[in-house]
């Protein structure tokens, strides 16, 4: 399977946060979410893969390309929508796009205009009137018209309302039904990618703690509930995170669990994430 993606051995080193040795793959023709808490460093992978920054050791490389040599090439070839967009505020929709159009050589104009419609955008208002959702969706229409194989989002969902996050969900799912095209979707909102999402890469305090399919994310981990008398110490070895209050615990667990009287369930990305990040700090 082709990678449109591969990153390894990727380290970052910060006075107070280090990226530490991350190794993950996208294939093309899917949709990867990069999950972990407020910190963990998703945000400092996608610059460092958008060249934004430099890092001080590992290999990224696009489309089978090294990302610093071949930066020119790449870019045109991939969509970015950054968290916090940074335009002129002074200029209209239409003065920027003219500012940043010329540099796609397959930038497509009607496609551009479809997108305006579809997100009630107009292109004579101007960037400082826009609120987050608004650029998010601005930044979201200059991504999708120049013919992007490689969509990057860094959190694009965070400030939009639950109908256009569902429609933003639907027009990703379009994207896709091009088979060469890949989406690395960073997110906090776990629920949106348990909608779209192929691949799961979660990171934590700048360390991947798994990069898989999605489905075999629920096959492999279960959801363990019970009583206070049902957690054992045996059983709490055995628990990945566990989260404990007066009428029971609930717990991940990331193999087959028996016991009489637990309750068994599958558990959501967030769950996951929880459990993975601070389940053993509450169950302590």
């Amino acid at each position: 399977m082709e990678n449109i993606l591969d990153i390894k051995d990727l380290r970052k080193a910060f006075k107070a946060f280090t990226l530490d040795g991350i190794t993950f793959s996208l294939p093309r023709g899917y949709i990867m979410g990069f999950i972990g808490p407020n910190g963990s460093g998703k945000t400092t992978t996608l610059k460092l893969i958008m060249n934004l920054m430099r890092a001080d050791a590992g290999t990224i490389e696009v489309f089978g390309q090294d990302h610093i040599r071949f930066e020119r090439e790449i870019k045109q070839r991939i969509g970015f929508v950054y968290d916090e967009p940074v335009y002129y505020e002074n200029l209209s929709i239409r003065r920027m796009t003219g500012l940043i159009s010329p540099f796609y050589r397959q930038w497509n104009q009607p496609l551009y205009e479809d997108y305006l419609r579809r997100f009630d955008l107009k292109d004579d208002q101007k960037i400082k009137t826009l609120s987050k959702g608004m650029r998010t969706k601005y930044a979201l229409a200059l991504a999708l018209s120049h013919g992007a194989e490689l969509l990057i989002m860094d959190e694009p969902t965070a400030g939009l309302d639950p109908v256009f996050r569902r429609e933003l969900l639907d027009i990703l799912l379009e994207v896709m039904q091009r088979e060469e095209n890949s989406i690395l979707f960073s997110t906090h909102i776990t629920s949106d990618l348990d909608r779209v999402a192929d691949y799961i890469t979660f990171i934590n305090q700048g360390k991947i703690v798994l990069s898989q399919e999605k489905d075999s994310l629920y096959e492999q981990y279960v959801l363990v509930k019970g009583g206070p008398q049902d957690l054992t110490d045996q059983l709490r070895r055995e628990l990945v995170g566990v989260s404990v209050n007066s009428h029971g615990f609930e717990g991940l667990a990331d193999h087959p669990i028996r016991g009489e009287g637990l309750v068994l369930d599958r558990p959501s990305l967030e769950d996951i994430m929880f459990f993975h990040t601070r389940g053993d700090r509450h169950g302590a």
